[in-house]
């Protein structure tokens, strides 16, 4: 064979510049308990460095022996001369072994194996043997050494396979006995901190963290790719577009990968890896689809033992997807050799996709291929199905891949386009479309045609008996958008006189508009009858989704209405329909509201389980308004807790995002947030908000700025201002007409409150029965006990033969909310001064003598003082008032 190349069986140094990954160093030490070692994956996944990173950390008496493999080794006599030159020189043995491998008239692999594996038995210490890329190694007497070694090694022996594809070994079988120790691609994948480390440390390039993330997203863990992209950056002054940018294109990932993978395969091989290179995920059936060939499950599993950058997506195999940036690569190269294929693969793609139910990736493919047409006629047959499960990201996407002139003459299509604007509330071209649909099936403005007029495509017959209602039901909705209550209302009663009998879910659209409309103008009674049927229609037409988003507005109108209850139990039967194991969207919103009824029944700990609930379930299991009313839910918590701070950060983060859909926006987040400004006595703030929204206490009351009056009227109480009386009056004025009893019993308690202020105890103790009258029944609390220590002497001043006595009691038991620290009746300087000494050691005489006044004006101010922190003791007072702030709390 001629002399031995030293080199190859030296053991590599360790290169100056690696990153340390002690996670699979410490991994690898598992190797000196067990027979075999595979280090397996990908090219360019760091498999010889980490190799040499772990060698490194072996106990020195452990023996190491390497051997560093090419394509010539592909010949059982000259790789076992290798490996046993590498034991000999390592571990000093191995010469019977060396001379029995020896050219002669017959040279005996297995008789050198034996006479190898007694003279390893011998040795004191363990021997590491490391075959590096194994995967060059074809011939079969090699791989049948290999398993002869490992079935009958001593056990000083270990043996280390690195290689990109798994070797034809029983590696099954030994993994069952636990002597094998395997290490994959997934775990030689950087991750986020060994990637910031690379890029910043050796290659020196002072990215940022968002930099850096956006790269390793791209290469997704693969040290070459991080390696060249780091190479393609020197030097460059435009690093974030190039990061922007990077993909399989890049000249040096498409160098490395066509010459250390493409080149390597056979020719069906690299036939098959760039047809299917269209797909963003593979299964056998469908690359068999695709190809036109058959044998893609097989080729699959070849691929996957092969490590060719295929990634598994499921436990059995069955689906897989290529790196990101391997898949760039295969694109560009059948864009350059086959560029007139790439439509006729995306077509198959899509025949498959759609015949197996998926629409999503049969349109996607259709649109790739540049097949418009049946790209539109797929949306069409889809698009009940898109709505249903409230995909309105994937319809917009949608609405933005046709050309207009396209769907302009698909009027079932276009009204679909609308409705996904609508749901998004991207009304700026919605009257055009609609005009468009009309255009198309009424040129001259005559009848509605039976029949789709010459021209016109349909794919959707029922869907095309739908569009006069249809066209009705978003004229109603942008209507509503531009708060014209009467064109809404008149637009949704045609859409019901024009809807088919079979069409639930048009019928429902029109009902719940018309219920917006009767609920922005204050007709609650009206508005919660139109929800009821629209939640049924929906429910019989399957659209969970919507049911849910109708479910939030009936039950606001129900807790406006003073139904707590019944809202609760809607918001409790909604949360069943979906299937737990897939909840739908609106599951999350349900979850919201549910814990906004807890929180006024003040059951704080249900309330934050079911907001951690809501949070567990991701944004996409939330409509379009969930990120505000969870935000304002949560601070609503945080408030009950006694965390002002904590909720006033949550409101603002809420107003950020606010979306209000068609809904009237009758809570606003900025009255929310000025309420608990006036709670902590921040009344600057307060005022401001109240100019800004030009409120006054002569206003006309209306339902949809009632909640910002009420909040006006908390306001001129915390500033002992009279007209605070007279616009509650007129307040509860007009919600006794509408029938709100919700917003009744709120403004009882504040009339509770100016009554109290007033010295009016008997008009206080009326007002405040009234207002336990209502929330006794609904289990109501917060809205009492928020109202901090005036409303507590109130509360327990109600005698104890009145019916309202034990609901005052149980009030009372209640933790008023932390932030009610202001008194709706301040103390007077004097009457602070009392408090002062009334902490002291002095008595009631002493503390007249020390003020200069008289005994009889001592006992007032203590009297007023009791009242006002609602206490009855000097000892309680005081306390109260350390708790409140009104003195500073003691060292």
């Amino acid at each position: 064979m001629g002399p031995l190349l030293e080199s190859k069986y030296r053991r590599p140094v360790r290169r100056p510049g690696t990153v340390a990954r002690p996670r699979l160093t410490g991994a690898l030490a598992g190797a000196l308990r067990v027979g075999l070692t595979v280090v397996s994956a990908p090219a360019g996944f760091g498999k010889s460095t980490l190799l040499v990173e772990w060698l490194v950390t072996v106990p020195t008496e452990t023996t190491v022996a390497w051997v560093s493999l090419d394509q010539r080794d592909d010949d059982p006599a000259r790789f076992w001369t290798y490996a046993i030159a590498a034991v000999r020189a390592a571990a000093g043995v191995g010469d019977t072994a060396s001379a029995l491998l020896a050219p002669g008239p017959s040279p005996s692999t297995e008789a050198a194996l034996v006479a190898l594996l007694n003279d390893v038995g011998e040795l004191s210490r363990d021997l590491v043997l490391v075959l590096d890329d194994v995967h060059l190694v074809t011939a079969s007497e090699v791989h049948d050494g290999i398993a002869f070694l490992l079935e009958h090694r001593p056990p000083q022996l270990h043996l280390v396979l690195a290689t990109r594809v798994d070797p034809p070994l029983p590696l099954a079988r030994w993994r069952a006995r636990g002597e094998l120790l395997e290490v994959r691609a997934a775990d030689l994948r950087f991750s986020a901190e060994e990637t910031t480390a690379y890029l910043n440390g050796p290659m020196d390039l002072a990215l940022s963290g968002q930099q850096v993330a956006a790269l390793d997203a791209r290469a997704e863990g693969w040290i070459a790719a991080l390696q060249l992209a780091a190479l393609s950056m020197r030097g460059r002054d435009d690093v974030g577009a190039f990061i922007a940018g990077f993909a399989g294109d890049d000249r040096h990932v498409l160098d490395y990968l066509a010459e250390e993978v493409l080149a390597r395969q056979t020719q069906d091989v690299r036939t098959f890896l760039l047809e299917t290179s269209v797909l963003e995920r593979l299964s056998g059936p469908l690359c068999d689809a695709v190809t036109g060939r058959d044998g893609g499950r097989a080729t699959l599993v070849a691929l996957e033992r092969a490590n060719l950058f295929l990634v598994p997506l499921d436990d059995r195999r069955q689906w897989y997807r290529y790196h990101h940036l391997f898949a760039d690569v295969l694109r560009t190269h059948l864009a350059d050799e086959r560029a007139d294929a790439v439509p006729e693969l995306h077509h198959r793609a899509s025949l498959w996709f759609a015949d197996h139910g998926d629409a999503s990736a049969a349109v996607g493919h259709a649109l790739a291929g540049g097949h418009l047409d049946r790209a539109a006629d797929l949306m069409e047959r889809a698009v009940p199905m898109v709505r249903r499960e409230r995909r309105e990201a994937e319809l917009g996407g949608w609405v933005r891949s046709l050309p207009d002139e396209l769907v302009r003459m698909r009027p079932v299509l276009g009204m679909a386009f609308v409705g996904a604007l609508a749901q998004v509330s991207a009304f700026d071209t919605v009257a055009q479309r609609l005009a468009d649909v009309e255009h198309a099936l009424r040129p001259d403005g005559g009848g509605w045609p039976a029949q789709p007029p010459p021209g016109v495509v349909v794919v959707d017959e029922e869907g095309y008996r739908s569009i006069p209602a249809g066209l009705e039901v978003y004229r109603a909705a942008l209507a509503l958008r531009r708060g014209d209550l009467d064109a809404a209302s008149a637009h949704a009663r045609s859409a019901l006189a024009l809807v088919p009998a079979s069409d639930d879910l048009t019928r429902a659209a029109g009902g719940a508009l018309g219920g917006l409309a009767a609920w922005s103008r204050g007709d609650l009674a009206a508005a919660e009858t139109a929800y009821v049927e629209a939640v049924a229609g929906l429910h019989r037409a399957g659209f969970v989704a919507d049911v849910l988003g109708c479910c939030i507005a009936l039950g606001d109108i129900r807790r406006t209405l003073g139904r707590t209850g019944d809202a609760e139990r809607l918001y409790r039967w909604a949360l069943e329909l979906g299937d737990p194991t897939a909840p739908v969207r609106g599951t999350a919103d349900m979850h919201v509201a549910l814990a906004g009824v807890l929180i006024e029944r003040d059951d704080l700990a249900a309330a934050a389980e079911h907001l951690d609930a809501a949070r567990s379930l991701g944004e996409h299991r939330g409509l379009p308004q969930n990120p505000y009313r969870s935000r304002v839910a949560a601070a609503r918590l945080l408030a009950a807790r006694g965390d002002t701070d904590g909720a006033l950060a949550l409101l603002d983060e809420a107003e950020r995002v606010y979306d209000g859909d068609y809904s009237p926006d009758v809570t606003p987040v900025a009255a929310v947030r000025a309420r608990l400004r006036i709670r902590r006595g921040e009344l600057h703030h307060a005022e401001l908000w109240a100019r800004e929204r030009r409120l006054s206490p002569a206003d006309e009351p209306t339902y949809l700025r009632e909640y910002e009056h009420l909040t006006l009227a908390r306001l001129l109480l915390a500033r002992r201002d009279e007209a605070a009386a007279g616009l509650l009056a007129r307040l509860r004025g007009a919600a006794e007409d509408g029938g709100r009893a919700g917003s009744i019993l709120e403004i009882l308690v504040l009339e509770a409150l100016v009554a109290q202020s007033r010295r009016d105890t008997p008009a206080a103790l009326d007002a405040l029965r009234r207002a336990i009258a209502l929330a006794a029944p609904e289990g109501v609390v917060r809205v009492v006990t928020d109202e901090g220590p005036a409303l507590a002497g109130l509360l327990r001043a109600v005698p104890k033969d009145d019916p309202a006595h034990a609901y005052a009691r149980r009030l009372l038991g209640v933790p008023p909310s932390a932030a009610a620290t202001t008194l709706v009746d301040p103390l007077s300087e004097r009457e602070l001064d009392v408090l002062r000494l009334l902490g002291s050691d002095l008595d009631g005489p002493d503390i007249a003598r020390e003020l200069s006044v008289s005994l009889n004006t001592v006992r007032t101010h203590t009297r007023n003082i009791y009242a006002k922190l609602g206490v009855t003791s000097r000892r309680t007072a005081v306390r109260r008032a350390h708790e409140l702030g009104v003195l500073p709390r003691r060292r």
